[in-house]
C-alpha cells in the first residue's frame, strides 16, 4: 500500500476539534436524568454506596453486586453519590469525560499503530460520534463501559510503547497494572491478551519463549476475572441458557446473526434499541434474516478476501472486531440479550483501524472524494448520535422507544410501566402491566408488578388475585409471599399473613422485615411470645431497624414491662428522629407513668412533624389540664377545635368559660 501523507497532512487542531466536536453534541446527555433500566439498581438503590468509608470500600471489593464484579465503576459511584447525592448531572458528566479522554486515547493508540495520524484521526472520530456508542455514553450505567475502556485502551498504549522501547520492564508493568484496572471496571477486559498477541504478530513480532512468557500474567489474571464473572453471574442466576429453546442448528444462526448485526449496525446505524430481544420460533424455525445471515458472512468475508491492497490490515482490525466482542456473542450463555448496542464500543476500533487504513492509503485523485463522502457519512452520524441521546432521557423515553421497534416485546412495556409505577403514574403503569400479561402471560414478575399497582390504589381483592397468579408461575416468588402477607394483614387474616411470612423466611431467611412483620401478626393474634421472639430476630439482623424497636416497645409495654418499652422508644426514635408513631407511644407510656412533661415533650416533637393534627394539641391540652395548666389546655383545645377535634370542643365548653 502507498504511503502518501506527512505529519504535516493532519493540522494540529485537528484532534482538539473532534474532542469539541464530540463535547458539543454528548453535552446534551447532561441534561438526562435516571433512567429504570439498571441505574435504579446500580446507583438509586445500590447499599454499598451509603458507607463512605474504609469498611464500605472493603464490601465493594470483597462483594458481588446484581450479578456482577466491577469495583472500580461502582467506586465511582460511591465518590458521586457522596459528592452529589442524586443530582444525574455529575454521573452523565464523567461519563462524557470518560468518553472524550477515550477518544483521545484510541487517536494515539492507532496513531502509535499506525504511524499515520490520517488514520488515528479517522478512528478516533468514528469511535466519538457513532451512534451505536451513544448507549455506553449516555446510559449512567454503562459507566463500566467507557471506564473498562478508559484502562484498555492505557494498557494497549502502554503495550506498544513496551514494543517501541525495545521491551523495558517499566512499560510492560504499566501494562500489566491498567489491565488490571480494566478488569476492575468491568469482566469484558479479559480480551486484552488476545489483542496484544494480535498485535505483536501485526508489529511482525516472531512467536518465541519470550513473547509466550510475557503473556503469561495476561492471561492468568484473564482467567482469574473469568472465573470470577461467572461465580458473579450466578449469584443472580444469569448465567442460564437463553437459548435453551434454540436447537442446535438455530444456535449457529443466532451466532451468524449477532456477528452480521454488528458489521450491519456499523455501516448503517439505524433503527438503534435499548433492547434487541430473542426472536420468536414459528414452528421450531427462525426468522428468514436469521438463516440469511451465515451466507451474508460468507460474502462479507470473500469481498474482503479479494481485497490484496492491505489485507494484513484487513486481517488485524477484523481479529481486533471479534476477539473483543467474543465474550459477548453467546458462547457461553451470559444474561438474556442476543446483541447490545454498548458491546461495541471497545470492538469497532478494529473495524475503524481497517476505515482509517483505507483512507489513508487512497492516492491523491481519489482523496477529495473518499475525504468529501466520509466527511458526509460522519454528518448523518454526528445527527443520529444527537437524536439518539434525547432516548436516554428516562425510563419513559426509553423504553417507548424500545416499544416502537418492538411493539409485541412484553419486556419493554413491562419496564415502562415500572417507570410510570415510580413516578405515580399508576394508571399509566397499570395499562402498560396489562398489555405485557396480554403479550406474556407466563411472566410472574408482570403479575405482581400489576399486584402491587393495585395494592397502592386500595383494590386489595385484584391484588391477591396478581399476588396468587405470580406465586402460581413462581412458587419461589418471597417478594409476591411477603406482599399477600401483608395484603391477608391488612384484612385482619393473621393466619393467613403468619403462613405467608413463613414462607418468605424459608426463601430468604435473613429478612428482618419479615421477621417484624410475622411478629406483628403474632402480636394481633395473641402470641406474644412468638412476636418478642421475632422482633428480637428482626434487630438481631437490623440493628438499625426503628420500626422493630417500636414494635417490640410496644409489645413490653402492653406486658407491662414499662423500663423495657421506654428503652426500646428511645432507641427507635434516636435511628428515626422522625418516627412519628413512636413518639406518640412513648408519650402514652410516660402518661401512664406520670411522666406528664416528657409526655408533653414528645407531643411538641409530634408537633413539629405534623402541625396541623388537632388529635395532638387535644393530647397535650389534657396533659396541661393533669398539670393544672388551665391555660395552656385551653390554649390547645382551642387550636383542636379548628382542626374539627369535637372532643376538644367538648373540653372547652366544660373547662375554658
Amino acid at each position: 500500500m502507498k504511503k502518501i501523507e506527512t505529519a504535516e497532512n493532519i493540522p494540529k487542531w485537528a484532534l482538539l476539534a473532534v474532542l469539541l466536536l464530540t463535547a458539543f453534541i454528548y453535552s446534551k446527555a447532561l441534561y438526562n436524568g435516571f433512567t429504570n433500566f439498571d441505574d435504579d439498581y446500580y446507583i438509586l438503590k445500590n447499599p454499598f454506596l451509603k458507607d463512605f468509608n474504609w469498611q464500605g470500600i472493603k464490601a465493594i471489593f470483597t462483594s458481588f453486586y446484581c450479578g456482577n464484579y466491577h469495583p472500580f465503576t461502582t467506586l465511582t459511584y460511591l465518590f458521586e453519590y457522596s459528592w452529589f447525592g442524586l443530582n444525574p448531572l455529575p454521573y452523565h458528566l464523567l461519563n462524557v469525560l470518560l468518553h472524550l479522554l477515550n477518544t483521545l486515547l484510541v487517536f494515539k493508540f492507532t496513531e502509535k499503530l499506525s504511524s499515520k495520524k490520517t488514520t488515528a484521526l479517522v478512528v478516533s472520530l468514528l469511535f466519538a460520534l457513532h451512534p451505536m456508542h451513544v448507549e455506553s455514553v449516555a446510559w449512567i450505567s454503562e459507566r463500566k463501559d467507557v471506564l473498562y475502556a478508559f484502562f484498555y485502551l492505557l494498557s494497549l498504549f502502554a503495550y506498544l510503547r513496551y514494543l517501541e522501547s525495545g521491551y523495558k520492564a517499566k512499560q510492560y508493568m504499566a501494562a500489566l497494572m491498567f489491565f488490571v484496572a480494566s478488569l476492575l471496571s468491568k469482566s469484558a477486559a479479559v480480551t486484552l491478551p488476545v489483542i496484544i498477541f494480535a498485535i505483536d504478530i501485526y508489529k511482525g513480532r516472531k512467536i518465541n519463549t519470550k513473547l509466550v512468557l510475557e503473556k503469561i500474567p495476561f492471561f492468568l489474571l484473564s482467567l482469574i476475572f473469568g472465573i470470577v464473572t461467572l461465580l458473579s453471574q450466578a449469584t443472580m442466576g444469569a448465567i442460564y441458557n437463553s437459548m435453551q429453546s434454540y436447537g442446535f442448528i438455530n444456535k449457529i444462526f443466532l451466532f451468524t446473526s449477532a456477528v452480521s448485526f454488528y458489521i450491519i449496525k456499523m455501516i448503517a446505524p439505524f433503527n438503534l434499541s435499548a433492547m434487541h430481544y430473542f426472536p420468536n420460533l414459528n414452528n421450531g424455525a427462525l426468522p428468514w434474516q436469521y438463516y440469511a445471515s451465515l451466507p451474508f458472512l460468507l460474502i462479507v468475508t470473500w469481498l474482503l478476501l479479494r481485497i490484496t491492497s492491505f489485507r494484513k490490515e484487513i486481517i488485524f482490525g477484523t481479529i481486533f472486531f471479534l476477539i473483543a466482542i467474543s465474550v459477548m456473542l453467546q458462547i457461553v450463555s451470559v444474561g438474556s440479550a442476543l446483541v447490545s448496542e454498548r458491546y461495541t464500543y471497545i470492538s469497532y476500533i478494529g473495524f475503524f483501524y481497517i476505515a482509517g487504513q483505507w483512507i489513508s492509503g487512497t492516492g491523491k485523485k481519489q482523496r477529495k472524494i473518499v475525504i468529501g463522502l466520509f466527511s458526509l457519512y460522519m454528518i448523518i452520524f454526528s445527527v443520529q448520535t444527537w437524536n439518539r441521546i434525547d432516548v436516554w432521557k428516562d425510563g419513559n423515553v426509553l423504553f417507548t422507544d424500545v416499544i416502537k421497534k418492538y411493539p409485541d416485546a412484553f419486556h419493554a412495556y413491562l419496564m415502562r410501566g415500572n417507570y410510570k409505577h415510580g413516578t405515580d403514574d399508576i394508571e399509566g403503569a397499570m395499562e402498560d402491566y396489562t398489555k405485557a400479561i396480554q403479550l406474556n402471560p407466563q411472566y410472574a414478575d408482570t403479575y405482581y408488578n400489576r399486584g402491587v399497582g393495585y395494592d397502592r390504589v386500595g383494590n386489595i381483592k385484584l391484588a391477591m388475585q396478581d399476588y396468587n397468579k405470580a406465586i402460581l408461575l413462581n412458587p419461589e416468588y418471597s417478594d409476591a409471599y411477603y406482599n399477600r402477607g401483608v395484603a391477608y394483614d391488612g384484612l385482619g387474616d393473621m393466619k393467613s399473613a403468619i403462613s405467608d411470612y413463613n414462607k418468605v423466611i424459608l426463601l430468604k431467611p435473613n429478612s428482618a422485615d419479615t421477621y417484624n412483620n410475622r411478629g406483628w401478626a403474632y402480636y394481633r393474634s395473641g402470641d406474644f411470645k412468638s412476636a418478642m421472639l421475632d422482633y428480637n430476630k428482626a434487630i438481631s439482623l437490623n440493628p438499625q431497624f426503628a420500626e422493630a424497636f417500636n414494635n417490640r416497645g410496644w409489645a413490653c409495654y402492653e406486658a407491662g414491662d414499662m423500663k423495657s418499652a421506654l428503652l426500646d422508644y428511645n432507641k427507635a426514635i434516636l435511628l428515626n428522629p422522625e418516627f412519628v408513631l413512636t413518639y406518640n407511644n412513648r408519650a402514652a407510656l410516660k402518661t401512664k407513668i406520670g411522666d406528664f412533661k416528657g409526655a408533653i415533650e414528645d407531643l411538641n416533637c409530634l408537633l413539629k412533624l405534623n402541625p396541623d393534627d388537632g388529635g395532638i394539641y387535644f393530647n397535650r391540652g389534657t396533659l396541661r389540664l393533669n398539670m393544672n395548666d388551665i391555660s395552656g389546655a385551653c390554649d390547645d383545645w382551642k387550636n383542636a377545635a379548628k382542626m374539627g377535634n369535637e372532643a376538644a370542643a367538648k373540653m372547652l365548653t366544660q373547662y375554658c368559660r
